[in-house]
Parts: structure tokens; sequence; C-alpha cells
């Protein structure tokens, strides 16, 4: 059973009053109507569409400040990191534009439970979870259109009005921040949304209590009023899903039926085979070096994608992006200002360029991009010599 009034959706779910305040994220209306919604109720719990990542952002500003950008490079994460900060760059220019704090209907969420002695909970899921559910759904060349998508939303200088504002209501932030990416990839809602809709009613209906606020996008409202009353395994929407096995085979075959093309070639015709190296070093090298040059890495980083993708590009495991961005994070040293920056240097293409800490991450980036088309077209390159030779 539901009664909705406005922005407010009352259900009663396994005997529990769970009322959802569905917010735009960047609305001054949105934070006025979470306290006073939570003031009427008095609720026993309240539910944040925060995951602990994001929540802790929101409680310790500063600390971009203790972030081990080397560390987060070796441990494969600097795209992920990349993603985040440009996302929430979309954030930023709505609620500068609005002159309202990005997400402070969640900040008020949480100092209400503070003031009201409510039990706070954090019901979203993990960001990085989520991205990583996207990640692994996507194509090689979905990859390069999800990326244009995100990077669009630094460049995008329109201005919202207050009628697309109030839209945002029926949309969730993140696919609106992803807009493009909506026909770049076929699953974005299903990761994006359905999933999360089905994570958040979990978390929401086993909150403490028998009265529960809710603070979330309103775009997850009529998700979570469908899935609230079903049983959802949290842990499988938890789960990213491991590589493929033929995943995980082709990516040591390609290489390895590279080789022996190779090999194959230069017993029957010297000549040729060198030839297939030269292409194969050729277009991982340069691909690879001028990633890391668009990217507007440093010297020393583009000498080193372009001697290592020969040999990443080999090796499943390997990564000519992060050996170039050890290497620029080495020489360009982010500091404290310039994650402190980060905010102000988003706005522009320039700063985006300048900034030292997406500086390195771009490097990441762009030189596995080059290198993986590199890859492509090196190898393409190589079996029509090896059926030249063999015709």
């Amino acid at each position: 059973m539901s009664l909705e009034s406005n922005n407010i959706t009352r259900l009663q779910v396994d005997g529990k009053e769970i009322i959802l305040i569905g917010t735009a994220h960047v609305s001054k209306n949105s934070v006025a109507e979470v306290r006073e919604t939570i003031e009427k109720e008095r609720p026993d719990s309240i539910c944040i569409e925060l995951d602990q990542q994001r929540y802790d952002s929101i409680q310790e500003k500063e600390s971009w400040s203790n972030t081990d950008i080397v560390q987060i490079i070796k441990s494969k994460r600097a795209g992920f990191l990349f993603a985040n900060i440009l996302l929430s760059n979309y954030q930023r220019k709505l609620a500068e534009q609005f002159g309202i704090e990005s997400g402070q209907e969640m900040m008020e969420g949480i100092a209400c439970a503070k003031e009201y002695g409510a039990e706070l909970v954090l019901a979203d899921r993990s960001i990085q979870v989520t991205f990583n559910r996207i990640w692994r759904g996507c194509s090689f060349w979905e990859k390069i259109k999800v990326i244009f998508s995100i990077a669009l939303s630094v460049v995008d200088d329109e201005e919202i009005t207050e009628e697309d504002l109030e839209n945002l209501k029926s949309e969730d932030m993140l696919s609106a921040a992803l807009s493009e990416m909506g026909s770049a990839f076929k699953g974005v809602k299903e990761y994006l949304v359905d999933e999360r809709d089905q994570y958040l009613s979990q978390k929401i209906k086993n909150a403490p209590g028998n009265k529960i606020v809710a603070v979330l996008g309103a775009a997850h409202v009529p998700g979570i009023k469908e899935e609230i009353y079903k049983d959802i395994d949290v842990k499988k929407l938890e789960t990213i899903p491991p590589k493929s096995k033929v995943g995980k085979v082709m990516g040591w075959m390609i290489p390895i039926m590279l080789i022996a093309i190779i090999v194959a070639t230069f017993i029957v015709n010297p000549g040729s085979g060198w030839e297939q190296a030269k292409s194969w070093i050729l277009w991982t090298s340069l691909l690879a070096a001028l990633g890391t040059f668009i990217a507007g890495g440093h010297i020393l980083s583009i000498l080193t994608s372009l001697v290592v993708a020969p040999i990443t590009t080999l090796h499943p495991l390997l990564a000519a992006g992060w050996f170039a961005g050890i290497v620029e994070a080495h020489y360009r040293k982010p500091k404290v200002e310039d994650f402190e920056s980060l905010p102000k240097d988003l706005g522009s293409l320039k700063g985006l360029w300048h900034n030292k800490v997406t500086k390195v991450l771009m490097v990441v980036v762009f030189a596995n991009l080059g290198s993986s088309l590199g890859t492509w077209l090196g190898g393409i390159n190589i079996i029509g010599i090896f059926i030249n030779t063999f015709s």
C-alpha cells in the first residue's frame, strides 16, 4: 500500500512505515523538505543515498590531500578515480549555478540523524562496485564511448534551467551526468539505476526501527516502490563479475597467436617477419606515446609508454599506462594544493590539463587507450602480412 503527496511516498512494508523523500541533488527545496519531513516524522532510522566512500568524502573534505596516486595506479584504480572526479564535477557545476552545495540534502539527513538520535543508514551500493559492473559489461569500443561521454561533462558549459533542474527529479544523477552513455552502452540503466533500486530497497526495509525515512534521488522512487516488497540478494549485487574464462583465455591466446604468426612468417620469409615485428612495435609504441602526449605527459612519460607498449600489449596483466602514469606521478608530484584546486580546475579544459592530479590520471587512461588501439591495428597488419606471405 502506498500514499503519495508531492515528493513524499509512504509505504507499509513488513509492519514498518517507510517514508521515501524524492529529491533533486542540487535543489534548495529538497533540502528544506528533508528537514521538515524528519522533524515531523521523528523516524527511528534515516537512510541516505550514499555509500561509505561518498559519506567519508562529505565528512572529511580534506581527505584528498592524503591520496596516494601512485598506489592508486598500482592497484589499477586510476580509471575509476578519473571517472569519479569528472562525474563529481557535473554536480559541482549544477551546485555553483544554483548556489547550493552538491548533495546538501544528504548532509541535511546526516545532520538530522545526529540531532534527533536516529540511526543513520548508508543505503547505496559502493560507487566503485557500480562502475566496475558497468565496465565489465562494456566492449572495448563501448569503453571508449563511455570515457568520452564522461569527458564531455567537463567541456559542456550549457546552463541548466530551473525547469531542467526539476526534470532531474525524474532522472538519476549519475545517469544525468552520463546522459550520452545511454546510447553508447545499452546496459547503463540496468547497472546505474535498476540494480541500485534493488540494493536501496533492501537496505531501506532492513533499517532498524518501525519508522524509516529514506532520502534519495527521486528517480529511484518508482523502482524502490516495486522492488521493496521483494527479497533482494544484496551480496549478489555487491559482487563484481569475474572476467569470463573465454576472456582470460583470449587475453593469453591472442598474444601467443600473434607471436606464432610472426615466427611462422620468419621461417618462410625473414623479410616479412621483420616487417611484422616492426609493424607491431610502431603501432603499439607510437599510439601509446601519442596518447600520453595528448594527455600532456612529461617527455619521460611519453618515452616510457613508447618503450614499454610493445611488451605490455603482449602481456594481459600489464598495461603501458601504469608505467607511464607512475613516471608521470614521480616527475609531476601532485601536491595538496592540486587536490584542493580540483573543483576550480575541472571547470575548463585548460584547468583539466594543468592540474597535476588529472594530468597523471589522464596519462594512465590515454596511454592505455593508445596502446589498445595499437594492438588492434598492429594485429590486423600482422595478419595481413602473414596472409600475403602464404598466399
